[in-house]
């Protein structure tokens, strides 16, 4: 007997099938039609929304990467939208976060987006704030040692690490978050690192990446000696916002070029055969990694339509290899146009990938 919402038995998910082998049928079922699915019973609507489904379909390696994008209006409303690479055009509203924080560091762990700190009235925040994809739901997380804003973040081995943004001197300059228990634990940084103000960030090959005002910095938990300095190549060549695909890390160059760092060769590559079909990101453009391509999103042409309060935006998955000389080169999967219905002088804060 299924058994996933208050513990109270009810009647099998398929009949006369055993519900582990149903629980596997109904897996494979592409995420686009879970809602659809949510009507057939309690017992499926329940097993939809259990974290036990979430964690069979990416141990079958069928879990969908959907795009998170959060707007932020010039009254500090913050409007979250969820992007179907499957459905390109119509971005679905999201519920509003429960506290309009200001500068927000994020990250994602499987289905679920982690919103950290910020400021609340002009006073930078310990509050996290957690949303659940599946459910399209928020909550409120365990609170920060540290009240933060612009701070650094990622996940790496299934932890929450927050590094910077909080004011000097503090203990709590960096610190985790292990999900399974709910509890924050101080990570031990060298005093001279706790000055520095963040304005990027990235997970590459099991590290934590900050880029700082004055040097950036890199966090290593399986080293020795886990703190230093990212490598010099990497410092100056990082601007504005970054996504890491495939080992790689992208950022765009002063020229609005799309480039990659490779932390092995530690240089910057060019990537090539997209030129003429992007437009230079002098700043604005917005990256992730969206299931193996660079996503890309940035403000349309027509950023603002004419007798309408809609923002054009536009985003574009891109397939980047190797080429045999060792260079990168980028052929667009696919680009879109898409209206967001936000105020004019809006702008794109945060571009997360999550998986259901």
């Amino acid at each position: 007997m299924a058994d996933f919402a208050d513990g109270s038995p009810v009647g099998p998910l398929i009949p006369q099938l055993p519900d582990d082998l149903s629980v596997r049928c109904i897996a494979r079922v592409p995420r686009s039609s879970h809602s659809a699915l949510a009507l057939v019973s309690r017992s499926w609507r329940s097993l939809l929304r259990s974290p036990l489904f979430v964690a069979l379909r990416s141990d079958l390696g069928i879990a969908q990467p959907f795009l998170c994008l959060n707007v932020r209006t010039p009254t500090a409303q913050s409007c979250w939208y969820l992007l179907d690479p499957a459905d390109r055009q119509n971005p679905i509203l999201l519920p509003a976060p429960r506290l309009p924080a200001v500068g927000s560091a994020c990250a994602a762990l499987g289905p679920t987006i982690f919103v950290l700190g910020g400021s609340l009235h002009g006073v930078p925040s310990t509050a996290v704030q957690l949303f659940d994809a599946r459910l399209r739901r928020w909550s409120l997380g365990p609170r920060m040692s540290a009240a933060r804003e612009f701070a650094a973040a990622g996940a790496l081995g299934g932890r929450i690490y927050v590094i910077g943004g909080c004011l000097p001197p503090a203990d709590a300059w960096a610190e985790a978050l292990d999900p399974a228990s709910a509890a924050w634990s101080i990570v031990p940084s060298p005093p001279h690192l706790r000055e520095k103000w963040m304005h990027g960030s990235a997970v590459l090959s099991g590290r934590v990446l900050a880029v700082a005002d004055r040097g950036g910095v890199v966090y290593d938990p399986a080293a020795e000696l886990p703190w230093g300095s990212v490598p010099a190549a990497l410092d100056l060549g990082w601007r504005g916002r970054a996504a890491v695909v495939g080992g790689i890390l992208y950022s765009y160059d002063y020229l609005g070029k799309i480039r990659g760092y490779d932390l092995g060769a530690d240089e910057w590559k060019q990537v090539e055969g997209v030129e003429r079909e992007l437009p230079k990101f002098l700043c604005g453009a917005t990256l992730a990694n969206l299931g193996g391509l660079l996503c890309l999103v940035w403000e349309g042409k027509r950023r603002w339509r004419s007798g309408s309060k809609e923002m054009e935006i536009e985003w574009a998955g891109i397939k980047v290899s190797k080429t045999d000389g060792g260079g990168l080169r980028g052929s667009i999967v696919w680009s879109e146009s898409v209206s967001l219905a936000v105020p004019k002088g809006s702008s794109v804060a945060h571009c997360v990938a999550v998986e259901l």
